[in-house]
Protein backbone atom coordinates (compact mmCIF):
# COMPACT_ATOMS: atom_id res chain seq x y z
CA UNK A 1 0.00 0.00 0.00
CA UNK A 2 3.34 2.62 0.45
CA UNK A 3 1.30 3.84 3.18
CA UNK A 4 3.53 7.54 3.98
CA UNK A 5 0.98 7.55 7.13
CA UNK A 6 0.71 4.06 9.14
CA UNK A 7 -0.62 4.41 13.18
CA UNK A 8 -1.83 1.66 15.18
CA UNK A 9 -3.50 2.14 18.63
CA UNK A 10 -2.02 5.93 18.43
CA UNK A 11 -2.69 7.90 21.70
CA UNK A 12 -2.53 11.23 22.97
CA UNK A 13 -3.47 12.74 26.62
CA UNK A 14 -3.07 15.70 27.98
CA UNK A 15 -2.73 14.80 31.79
CA UNK A 16 -6.37 13.22 32.35
CA UNK A 17 -7.63 14.08 29.27
CA UNK A 18 -7.26 11.61 25.97
CA UNK A 19 -7.51 14.00 22.69
CA UNK A 20 -6.89 11.07 20.64
CA UNK A 21 -8.17 7.42 21.96
CA UNK A 22 -6.63 4.23 19.94
CA UNK A 23 -6.34 5.16 16.74
CA UNK A 24 -5.43 3.23 13.23
CA UNK A 25 -4.60 4.95 10.06
CA UNK A 26 -2.74 4.62 6.94
CA UNK A 27 -2.34 7.45 4.47
CA UNK A 28 -1.06 5.80 0.85
CA UNK A 29 1.49 7.95 -1.56
CA UNK A 30 -0.40 10.09 -3.59
CA UNK A 31 -3.41 10.40 -2.20
CA UNK A 32 -5.69 13.05 -0.34
CA UNK A 33 -6.52 12.26 2.93
CA UNK A 34 -9.21 13.87 5.53
CA UNK A 35 -10.19 14.58 9.01
CA UNK A 36 -13.58 15.54 9.26
CA UNK A 37 -14.90 16.04 13.07
CA UNK A 38 -16.21 19.09 15.30
CA UNK A 39 -14.23 20.80 17.64
CA UNK A 40 -12.30 18.47 20.42
CA UNK A 41 -12.52 15.61 18.08
CA UNK A 42 -9.12 15.48 18.27
CA UNK A 43 -8.08 16.43 14.91
CA UNK A 44 -5.48 18.81 15.42
CA UNK A 45 -4.11 16.59 18.22
CA UNK A 46 -3.61 13.87 15.21
CA UNK A 47 -2.34 16.52 12.78
CA UNK A 48 0.54 17.82 15.42
CA UNK A 49 1.59 14.24 16.13
CA UNK A 50 2.07 13.64 12.60
CA UNK A 51 3.65 16.85 11.93
CA UNK A 52 6.35 15.70 14.73
CA UNK A 53 5.45 19.04 16.94
CA UNK A 54 3.58 17.26 19.52
CA UNK A 55 4.93 13.52 20.38
CA UNK A 56 2.62 10.34 21.07
CA UNK A 57 1.54 9.38 24.33
CA UNK A 58 1.05 5.60 22.89
CA UNK A 59 0.84 3.29 20.00
CA UNK A 60 2.62 3.50 17.01
CA UNK A 61 3.57 6.29 14.02
CA UNK A 62 5.32 5.81 11.24
CA UNK A 63 5.34 8.80 9.08
CA UNK A 64 7.47 8.86 5.61
CA UNK A 65 8.89 5.64 7.04
CA UNK A 66 10.05 6.98 10.11
CA UNK A 67 9.58 6.77 14.11
CA UNK A 68 8.40 10.78 14.80
CA UNK A 69 9.59 10.54 18.29
CA UNK A 70 13.38 9.66 17.06
CA UNK A 71 13.15 11.19 13.61
CA UNK A 72 11.48 14.29 13.90
CA UNK A 73 13.58 16.78 12.45
CA UNK A 74 14.03 14.65 9.43
CA UNK A 75 10.65 13.89 9.06
CA UNK A 76 9.88 17.64 8.86
CA UNK A 77 12.38 18.45 6.12
CA UNK A 78 10.56 16.25 4.12
CA UNK A 79 7.10 17.51 5.03
CA UNK A 80 5.11 20.98 4.08
CA UNK A 81 2.98 22.52 6.76
CA UNK A 82 0.45 25.32 6.01
CA UNK A 83 -1.28 26.16 9.12
CA UNK A 84 -4.74 27.45 9.63
CA UNK A 85 -3.74 30.21 10.50
CA UNK A 86 -1.44 32.56 8.06
CA UNK A 87 1.45 33.28 9.67
CA UNK A 88 3.94 34.88 7.03
CA UNK A 89 6.31 37.60 7.50
CA UNK A 90 4.36 40.85 6.30
CA UNK A 91 7.87 42.57 6.98
CA UNK A 92 9.00 40.77 3.53
CA UNK A 93 7.55 40.80 0.41
CA UNK A 94 5.53 38.09 -1.00
CA UNK A 95 9.19 36.78 -3.31
CA UNK A 96 11.34 36.89 0.17
CA UNK A 97 8.81 35.08 2.57
CA UNK A 98 9.73 31.66 -0.17
CA UNK A 99 13.27 32.74 -0.58
CA UNK A 100 13.99 33.14 3.09
CA UNK A 101 11.90 30.05 4.13
CA UNK A 102 13.55 28.09 1.87
CA UNK A 103 17.07 28.45 3.98
CA UNK A 104 15.94 26.81 6.65
CA UNK A 105 15.97 23.82 4.67
CA UNK A 106 19.41 24.56 3.48
CA UNK A 107 18.61 25.63 -0.23
CA UNK A 108 21.05 26.91 -2.03
CA UNK A 109 19.81 30.86 -2.92
CA UNK A 110 20.04 30.55 -6.56
CA UNK A 111 17.64 27.29 -6.09
CA UNK A 112 15.20 29.02 -4.03
CA UNK A 113 14.92 32.15 -6.19
CA UNK A 114 14.30 29.62 -8.95
CA UNK A 115 11.88 27.69 -6.87
CA UNK A 116 9.89 30.94 -5.77
CA UNK A 117 9.67 32.02 -9.09
CA UNK A 118 7.97 28.70 -10.06
CA UNK A 119 6.23 28.77 -6.93
CA UNK A 120 4.26 32.03 -7.40
CA UNK A 121 3.27 31.18 -10.71
CA UNK A 122 1.54 27.92 -9.21
CA UNK A 123 -0.36 29.62 -6.84
CA UNK A 124 -1.20 33.21 -9.66
CA UNK A 125 0.87 35.53 -7.70
CA UNK A 126 3.83 36.45 -10.00
CA UNK A 127 2.48 39.56 -10.39
CA UNK A 128 2.49 40.71 -6.82
CA UNK A 129 6.08 39.06 -6.42
CA UNK A 130 7.41 42.49 -5.18
CA UNK A 131 4.62 43.42 -2.68
CA UNK A 132 4.57 43.75 0.71
CA UNK A 133 2.75 41.04 2.61
CA UNK A 134 -0.11 43.19 4.58
CA UNK A 135 -2.13 44.56 1.42
CA UNK A 136 -2.62 41.01 -0.16
CA UNK A 137 -5.73 39.69 0.11
CA UNK A 138 -6.89 37.05 2.58
CA UNK A 139 -7.36 34.83 -0.80
CA UNK A 140 -3.77 35.50 -1.95
CA UNK A 141 -2.39 35.22 1.42
CA UNK A 142 -3.67 31.55 1.71
CA UNK A 143 -2.01 30.70 -1.87
CA UNK A 144 1.19 32.26 -0.24
CA UNK A 145 1.38 30.08 3.07
CA UNK A 146 0.51 27.01 0.16
CA UNK A 147 3.58 27.94 -1.83
CA UNK A 148 5.56 28.47 0.82
CA UNK A 149 4.56 24.74 2.24
CA UNK A 150 5.77 23.28 -1.25
CA UNK A 151 9.43 25.36 -0.92
CA UNK A 152 10.89 22.20 -0.17
CA UNK A 153 9.52 20.25 -2.72
CA UNK A 154 7.76 17.79 0.16
CA UNK A 155 6.54 14.05 -0.34
CA UNK A 156 3.13 15.03 2.01
CA UNK A 157 1.73 18.38 2.81
CA UNK A 158 -0.37 18.92 5.90
CA UNK A 159 -2.86 21.32 5.92
CA UNK A 160 -5.03 22.86 8.35
CA UNK A 161 -8.36 23.99 7.71
CA UNK A 162 -6.73 25.15 4.13
CA UNK A 163 -9.73 28.01 2.77
CA UNK A 164 -11.12 29.26 5.98
CA UNK A 165 -12.68 32.55 5.95
CA UNK A 166 -12.31 32.64 2.16
CA UNK A 167 -14.66 33.93 -0.53
CA UNK A 168 -16.55 31.40 -3.02
CA UNK A 169 -13.94 32.19 -5.61
CA UNK A 170 -10.55 32.23 -3.74
CA UNK A 171 -11.56 29.03 -2.42
CA UNK A 172 -12.38 27.51 -5.61
CA UNK A 173 -8.54 28.39 -6.95
CA UNK A 174 -7.05 26.95 -3.55
CA UNK A 175 -9.24 23.98 -4.56
CA UNK A 176 -7.74 23.74 -8.03
CA UNK A 177 -4.71 24.34 -6.79
CA UNK A 178 -4.37 21.51 -4.73
CA UNK A 179 -5.72 19.40 -6.95
CA UNK A 180 -2.71 19.75 -9.31
CA UNK A 181 -0.88 19.17 -6.55
CA UNK A 182 -2.35 15.69 -5.94
CA UNK A 183 -1.70 15.25 -9.77
CA UNK A 184 1.60 15.63 -9.77
CA UNK A 185 1.98 13.24 -7.02
CA UNK A 186 2.37 14.99 -3.92
CA UNK A 187 0.09 13.18 -0.12
CA UNK A 188 -2.44 15.82 0.91
CA UNK A 189 -3.49 15.17 4.64
CA UNK A 190 -6.02 17.84 5.47
CA UNK A 191 -8.74 19.10 8.05
CA UNK A 192 -11.74 20.87 7.11
CA UNK A 193 -15.30 22.10 8.24
CA UNK A 194 -16.17 22.21 4.95
CA UNK A 195 -17.86 19.20 3.56
CA UNK A 196 -18.19 20.11 0.47
CA UNK A 197 -14.46 21.02 0.45
CA UNK A 198 -13.79 17.40 1.46
CA UNK A 199 -15.94 16.03 -1.07
CA UNK A 200 -14.28 18.23 -3.66
CA UNK A 201 -10.54 17.31 -2.54
CA UNK A 202 -10.26 13.82 -0.82
CA UNK A 203 -9.77 10.52 -1.63
CA UNK A 204 -10.30 9.00 1.29
CA UNK A 205 -11.39 10.61 4.97
CA UNK A 206 -12.05 9.48 8.71
CA UNK A 207 -14.61 11.24 10.50
CA UNK A 208 -13.57 11.89 14.51
CA UNK A 209 -16.01 11.70 17.21
CA UNK A 210 -14.33 11.71 21.38
CA UNK A 211 -10.92 11.05 19.80
CA UNK A 212 -11.93 8.14 18.36
CA UNK A 213 -12.82 7.44 14.10
CA UNK A 214 -16.14 6.62 14.09
CA UNK A 215 -16.44 6.15 10.25
CA UNK A 216 -14.02 6.15 7.18
CA UNK A 217 -13.96 5.44 3.97
CA UNK A 218 -14.24 7.51 0.42
CA UNK A 219 -16.88 10.42 0.45
CA UNK A 220 -19.18 8.12 -1.99
CA UNK A 221 -18.94 4.91 0.41
CA UNK A 222 -19.65 6.74 3.47
CA UNK A 223 -22.84 8.83 1.85
CA UNK A 224 -23.92 5.26 0.57
CA UNK A 225 -23.61 3.83 4.31
CA UNK A 226 -24.51 6.41 6.33
CA UNK A 227 -27.21 8.12 4.12
CA UNK A 228 -29.83 7.79 1.70
CA UNK A 229 -29.63 8.61 -2.50
CA UNK A 230 -31.80 11.59 -1.87
CA UNK A 231 -32.80 13.85 1.06
CA UNK A 232 -36.47 15.48 0.73
CA UNK A 233 -36.26 19.09 3.14
CA UNK A 234 -40.19 20.29 4.08
CA UNK A 235 -41.01 23.30 5.84
CA UNK A 236 -44.22 23.55 6.82
CA UNK A 237 -45.23 27.18 7.71
CA UNK A 238 -48.00 26.74 10.51
CA UNK A 239 -48.07 25.00 13.57
CA UNK A 240 -45.19 22.63 15.38
CA UNK A 241 -43.05 20.71 12.80
CA UNK A 242 -43.12 17.64 15.24
CA UNK A 243 -46.79 17.55 14.63
CA UNK A 244 -46.32 17.30 11.02
CA UNK A 245 -44.00 14.54 11.43
CA UNK A 246 -46.23 12.08 13.50
CA UNK A 247 -48.23 12.31 9.88
CA UNK A 248 -45.10 11.57 8.02
CA UNK A 249 -44.13 8.70 10.01
CA UNK A 250 -43.10 5.42 7.96
CA UNK A 251 -42.10 7.22 5.25
CA UNK A 252 -38.63 6.58 3.92
CA UNK A 253 -35.50 5.37 6.08
CA UNK A 254 -34.81 8.03 8.71
CA UNK A 255 -36.74 11.24 9.67
CA UNK A 256 -35.19 14.22 11.39
CA UNK A 257 -37.16 17.26 12.71
CA UNK A 258 -35.83 20.82 13.29
CA UNK A 259 -36.94 23.79 14.41
CA UNK A 260 -37.73 25.10 10.65
CA UNK A 261 -37.89 21.78 8.75
CA UNK A 262 -38.23 18.14 8.35
CA UNK A 263 -35.66 15.99 6.62
CA UNK A 264 -36.56 12.60 4.75
CA UNK A 265 -34.05 10.34 3.99
CA UNK A 266 -35.16 8.72 1.21
CA UNK A 267 -34.40 6.60 -2.06
CA UNK A 268 -36.45 8.17 -4.32
CA UNK A 269 -37.33 12.18 -3.21
CA UNK A 270 -40.15 12.17 -5.95
CA UNK A 271 -41.45 9.59 -4.85
CA UNK A 272 -41.54 10.92 -1.00
CA UNK A 273 -42.94 14.32 -2.40
CA UNK A 274 -45.96 12.49 -3.89
CA UNK A 275 -46.69 10.04 -0.86
CA UNK A 276 -46.38 13.59 1.18
CA UNK A 277 -49.17 14.91 -1.28
CA UNK A 278 -51.28 11.76 -1.49
CA UNK A 279 -51.67 11.98 2.91
CA UNK A 280 -53.40 15.61 2.34
CA UNK A 281 -50.32 17.62 3.51
CA UNK A 282 -49.47 20.98 2.03
CA UNK A 283 -45.50 21.72 3.14
CA UNK A 284 -45.15 25.67 2.45
CA UNK A 285 -41.40 24.68 1.29
CA UNK A 286 -40.05 21.40 -0.05
CA UNK A 287 -36.48 21.14 -1.42
CA UNK A 288 -35.46 17.53 -3.00
CA UNK A 289 -31.83 17.35 -3.36
CA UNK A 290 -29.07 14.70 -2.96
CA UNK A 291 -27.71 12.96 0.28
CA UNK A 292 -24.30 14.90 0.96
CA UNK A 293 -21.00 13.99 3.28
CA UNK A 294 -22.30 16.70 5.55
CA UNK A 295 -25.66 14.52 6.25
CA UNK A 296 -23.31 11.61 7.31
CA UNK A 297 -21.01 14.24 9.43
CA UNK A 298 -24.61 15.51 11.65
CA UNK A 299 -25.77 11.69 11.58
CA UNK A 300 -22.26 10.90 12.96
CA UNK A 301 -21.53 13.63 15.08
CA UNK A 302 -25.19 15.12 16.22
CA UNK A 303 -26.20 18.78 15.37
CA UNK A 304 -25.42 19.90 19.23
CA UNK A 305 -22.47 22.69 19.02
CA UNK A 306 -19.27 21.72 20.91
CA UNK A 307 -17.15 24.47 21.90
Amino acid sequence: MDALIHARGLVKRFDDFTAVDGIDIDVRRGEAFGFLGPNGAGKSSTMRMIGCVSPPTGGVLRILGLDPRRDGPAIRAKLGVCPQLDNLDIELTVRENLTTYARFFGIARRVARQRAAELLEFVQLTERADSKVEPLSGGMKRRLTIARALVNEPEMVLLDEPTTGLDPQARHLVWERLFRLKQQGVTLVLTTHYMDEAEQLCDRLVVMDGGKIVAAGSPRALIERYSTREVVELRFATGSQQAYAEKLAGLGERLEVLPDRILLYVADGDEAVAEVQRRSLDPAGVLVRRSSLEDVFLHLTGRTLVD
